[in-house]
């Protein structure tokens, strides 16, 4: 948030509102100075332990604000008594960004606004009747000075929620509308895009919120009184720490996955962004196969990483313009065995694995590295062997071009049935003639991608090159044959390919970069290609 006039203008603002909300409250001799400060340090120290030097490390960054004690205070307190009840917490809170100090402010006042419009909508609605109170006033257990009598603590369910669901959405709508100002003002956004999204991700969590603190102030109203109420807010606390962790975990395998694939779209620039369309077309197989959300999400990590094991190839090879020796291929068809080796640690990727290992087997056994047929193939390594083929005839490479999409959907329903799944062909032909294929690929945006800058005449595509090709926005003049690396790398533990001799499985030879037939089997670079014309690294 960059402190602009504009911006400055709007926080006075909202600091002078956020002042008007609770001055009642400060010249008010009916508030219960007792429960407001008690709510305050309530709402501090779990503001605070999020930066204790104790427990800081453990704490979630994305824990955020804990308002179902804002929203109790709401329900028990007058409205301009819950503003104040907000501020310390607020001015407690972490951030990250500078400049602190208005920043604090900033979130002081608009929980402040926040609440006071949360309790007004909470009293219009007959909130303090429905809870059991006399008036706002009313804080104190049973047989307390100015507290309900023994039973006007029971609160009339289920119609309190109604107006406690209420404020806990104008508390939200609040917060969003001032969130979307300042961005509109500091960070100059459009108006049209500055409240985009902010109210569908918070709503939820807000009413969750709201429906803790509704629990912490029946509680508190009850014989049981504040020891209730407090243990009602534990297991909340503790359940939004859970689930902000659960979110940064979340992030950090969203990290890896893409810090694998940025690592091969850069050792092969030429297959840019394959990895990517190819996690996207595996995800429009297993939907229209009726998958769930989350198998589909885990078929498509499987398609995004099926090559990572190319990290282990010689670049010069993923390079080569020209086709591969049979020593050649044989050196490549090992990436599906060295990306299942290198992701085998990562717990989170689960079946992925034996996508990953497994995509370039064929459903008539002439695949590899184990040469399984039919079901033997694990399912979501046969979503992705389809997929994969399916961008790689689609997609320019350094030795074919890239086809219309029509004639690769073609070339994969002759090959169904010898080497495919003829249900998942069947499943990617209707998925795209009901949606089309519009892939999104991010790579371009975040991936620098530095030219070889080879001088002329210096390890530059001799006369076989296919010179004239259409290349990939974004790709730099291809030096094939510069890279030092002469062997493939050999990693600790990985077997070597079973259950058939390697020559048992090369392909026949390939579509050179003239585009010359390969067998009926297809063959692209390491096989992922259909057909005559088959493309593929």
């Amino acid at each position: 948030m960059r402190v602009l006039p504009s911006a400055r203008a709007y926080i006075l603002c909202a600091v002078l509102a956020a002042c008007a909300c609770l001055a009642p409250a400060l010249v008010d001799p009916a508030t219960s100075w007792p429960s407001v400060g008690l709510l305050s340090l309530l709402y501090l120290g779990c503001e605070l332990v999020k930066v204790c030097p104790l427990m800081g490390r453990r704490v979630p960054e994305g824990l955020g604000s804990f308002f179902p004690v804002v929203l109790a205070a709401v329900f028990l307190l007058p409205p301009p008594a819950a503003a104040l009840v907000a501020l310390p917490g607020a001015f407690a809170g972490t951030v990250v960004q500078r400049p602190a100090r208005v920043r604090r402010t900033w979130h002081a006042a608009q929980q402040a606004i926040a609440a006071w419009t949360a309790g007004h909508v909470y009293g219009l609605l007959g909130g303090p009747a429905a809870l059991g109170a006399g008036s706002f006033g009313d804080t104190g257990p049973p047989g307390a000075p100015g507290a309900p009598g023994p039973a006007g603590w029971v609160a009339d369910f289920p119609y309190v929620m109604l107006p406690a669901a209420a404020a806990a959405v104008a508390f939200c709508l609040v917060l969003t509308a001032l969130d979307g100002g300042i961005l509109a003002t500091a960070e100059r956004r459009p108006a049209a895009t500055a409240w985009r999204g902010l109210l569908t991700r918070s709503l939820a969590p807000h009413c969750v919120h709201g429906l803790a603190g509704l629990m912490m102030a029946v509680m508190w109203r009850s014989p049981y009184g504040l020891p209730a109420a407090l243990l009602v807010l534990l297991p909340m606390y503790i359940s939004c720490w859970v689930f902000a962790q659960y979110h940064r975990e979340r992030a950090a395998h969203q990290a890896t996955i893409r810090a694998l694939v940025q690592a091969v779209d850069i050792k092969d620039r030429y297959t840019r962004g394959h990895s990517e369309r190819v996690g996207e077309a595996s995800a429009m197989i297993a939907r229209e196969l009726g998958m769930g959300e989350d198998r589909l999400e885990v078929v498509r990590i499987a398609g995004i990483l099926h090559d990572v094991g190319k990290l282990g190839v010689p670049t010069r090879l993923l390079r080569k313009d020209g086709p591969l020796t049979p020593e050649e291929r044989r050196i490549i068809e090992l990436h599906p065995e060295y990306g299942h080796e290198m992701v085998r640690g990562i717990g989170f990727l689960g079946e992925a694995r034996a996508a990953i290992l497994h995509h370039h087997e064929r459903v008539d056994g002439s695949g590899y590295p184990y040469g399984l047929t039919g079901e033997q193939i694990p399912v979501l390594a046969r979503v992705v062997a389809v997929a994969d083929a399916f961008d790689a005839m689609t997609s320019t490479r350094s030795y074919s071009r890239a086809r219309p999409v029509p004639v690769a959907l073609a070339e994969l329903e002759r090959c169904a049935g010898a080497q495919f799944d003829p249900e998942m062909v069947r499943a990617l032909v209707e998925a795209i003639g009901r949606h089309g294929w519009h892939p999104k690929v991010t790579s371009d945006e975040d991936l620098q991608v530095i030219p070889s800058g080879a001088p002329a005449g210096a390890g530059a595509p001799g006369p076989a090159a296919d010179t004239d090709r259409t290349v990939p926005t974004g790709v730099g003049a291809r030096a094939p044959g510069t890279d030092a690396e002469q062997s493939a790398p050999v990693l600790a533990g990985l077997p070597a390919q079973a259950g058939r001799p390697p020559e048992a499985g090369a392909a026949a030879p390939q579509a050179g970069p003239a585009g010359s037939a390969a067998g009926p089997a297809g063959a692209g670079r390491d096989g992922d290609g259909a057909g005559p014309a088959g493309a593929g690294t």
